[in-house]
């Protein structure tokens, strides 16, 4: 028995001696674009922390105005105030956005469209996993309140939108509800009317959800992105992800790691002829057969429009 121990002890250390290696070899894609983005107008919710934070600091840092969308307002000043004192852009804001209540959503939506003539980039990043079973203000249950009705719609047509319009579509770790579907549907015209616009929806490798219907999207473009797995907040609600996350911790994406093909499909240029694609470390990636059944995605997107009470054009 002492001898098996010993083995092991000796097995796990090896590995956390060799972990840096490990971590840098699963590290993943870099976002190389150097795009710049001065005048341009971005959102992203769940911006006050984790992939989201990374993301909001690299668009400000390329010189966009920045909208941090989150619950947590103070958490939010704070995030913003390290990445406006980080950039040196002070167009870093903070707006109330609470994904489990479409009242806050919807009160957003007015404000932003009330504040902001333009809208060039939505990043769809905010999502909850294993939360205890709970239901929204809104009575319906929570992951799919905040991930998917109150997010992306990234499995039917988003609406006949103008030529050039660019839409990235990313969604949560629960991709089985991937989508800020009432968020984007709020906002959509104004992005179109801001094209080449994009909407970039957090998605995972677990996706198992619909596939988008593009050839109804005229003119815009979409892509769906796992960011990898990621040391951040997500597990939270989970004692033993929780655990798994800090014992593998040396092993995980960091922020910043994880938010570069984000950044990937948000920026670079030229990838329209890869519209629909799938993609991980910041290339095309394989995409499950469930994902690509229309009948799944064509009955999601019906019954989600019923439960919001809503109409795509």
């Amino acid at each position: 028995m002492m001898v098996i121990l010993g083995l092991l002890t000796s097995f796990l250390s090896f590995l956390y001696v060799i972990a840096p290696s490990i971590r840098k070899f699963f590290a993943g894609g870099v976002c190389r674009t150097d795009v710049q983005l001065p005048g341009k107008i971005v959102v992203i919710t769940g911006a006050n922390t984790g992939i989201g934070k990374e993301t909001a600091r690299e668009l400000a840092r390329r010189g966009a105005r920045v909208y941090i969308a989150c619950r947590d307002v103070l958490k939010g000043e704070s995030a913003a105030s390290e990445i406006r004192a980080d950039t040196k852009n002070s167009q870093v804001l903070v707006r109330k956005l609470d994904l489990s209540d479409t009242k806050s959503i919807r009160a957003f939506a007015e404000g932003f469209l009330a504040e902001e003539k333009q809208l060039h980039i939505l990043i769809n990043n905010a999502g909850v996993m294993m939360c205890p079973y709970s239901k929204t203000a809104d009575g319906f249950e929570t992951h799919l309140g905040v991930n998917h009705l109150v997010h992306r719609p990234t499995l039917y047509p988003l609406s006949k939108t103008s030529q050039g319009s660019h839409s990235t579509l990313q969604s949560s770790l629960l991709a089985l509800l991937a989508g800020h579907f009432l968020l984007t549907h709020l906002l959509l015209e104004r992005l179109k009317e801001s094209a080449p616009a994009r909407v970039v929806n957090l998605s995972s490798v677990v996706h198992i959800a619909g596939k988008i219907r593009f050839h109804d999207l005229q003119g815009v473009t979409t892509y769906s992105v796992h960011p990898g797995i990621v040391r951040s907040e997500l597990v939270r609600h989970s004692f033993l992800m929780c655990l798994l996350w800090r014992l593998f911790s040396p092993f995980l994406k960091s922020a910043r790691e994880g938010a570069q093909t984000s950044l990937h499909c948000a920026l670079a240029e030229g990838l329209e002829p890869l519209s629909g694609k799938y993609f991980s470390d910041c290339k095309r990636a394989w995409v499950s057969p469930r994902a690509r059944n229309n009948k799944t995605a064509e009955r999601l997107w019906a019954v989600s429009c019923e439960l919001l009470g809503i109409q795509w054009k």
